[in-house]
């Protein structure tokens, strides 16, 4: 009799995580759909908006990173559902992760190569700093708020991304101590390009920032800096972002 009921508690465990990995799979079989769905609908919004952008495309390999991380991952429990809509969600402390056609735009918008170096200001939950992982050699993210920082750190280890290095600090003077960088992506509203990040940009770097007032018109901005460090910039489109903040 107990060696019955010992088969049958071992029947009911095996079953018991038989469920569980199939609801696992069938999960990811979703979230991978809906990240499909989510490329095809930046893909659309990317031909309206070709415009602005001058051109009708992006890169594959941008979309394909899209395609690819887990934005449910970078998200609160309770945004879940909404992870691969093609909007900004919030993810507390005032902060929010940003619409995927703005990050597949800044990201596309940055030229990443294989080799490059790329300064992230304003880590958030780490979802671009995945997306730029996917792209580069390595990522260093600054984040303000500790609490997100931690989190980001969190999210970016639990889903493999271990050549993204974040740290908490006030995004607006960069990282001079690994700097220059190949690629700057700024990801909250500045009244004017930071000086400090102008100069922790290599020669033939290019930098992706919003640019205005929490109040008044933002634009996304691109920055590029040539051979003889001449610095040039060009509005892409109209833009919101949450302010860039510190003691600036």
């Amino acid at each position: 009799m107990k060696k019955i009921k010992h088969i049958v508690f071992w029947f009911i465990v095996i079953g018991i995580i038989l469920l569980l990995f199939s609801s696992h799979v069938i999960a990811e079989d979703v979230f991978l759909r809906q990240r499909q769905e989510l490329v095809n609908v930046i893909k659309d919004d990317v031909t309206m908006t070709s415009d602005f952008l001058d051109q009708g495309s992006l890169d594959e390999r941008v979309l394909n990173a899209i395609g690819k991380v887990p934005r449910h991952e970078f998200v609160p429990d309770d945004q879940r559902p909404y992870a691969y809509e093609n909007r900004p969600l919030s993810i507390g402390y005032g902060q929010t992760i940003s619409q995927p056609y703005i990050v597949a735009i800044m990201t596309d918008l940055l030229k990443p190569k294989k080799t490059d170096r790329v300064l992230e200001v304003g880590t958030g939950s780490g979802y671009q700093a995945a997306i730029l992982a996917e792209l580069v050699d390595s990522v260093y993210s600054i984040e303000i708020v500790k609490e997100l920082g931690e989190q980001a750190a969190e999210n970016l280890k639990k889903t493999g991304y271990n050549t993204v290095h974040t740290r908490t600090g006030d995004g607006y003077y960069g990282w001079e101590t690994e700097a220059p960088f190949d690629g700057i992506v700024v990801t909250a509203v500045a009244s004017h390009i930071p000086p400090p990040l102008l100069k922790q940009l290599k020669p033939g770097g290019r930098m992706i920032i919003p640019v205005g007032g929490q109040f008044m018109m933002q634009y996304l901005v691109l920055v590029t800096k040539d051979a003889d460090n001449n610095v040039t910039t060009r509005q892409i489109l109209p833009v919101r972002f949450v302010p860039l903040t510190g003691k600036h």
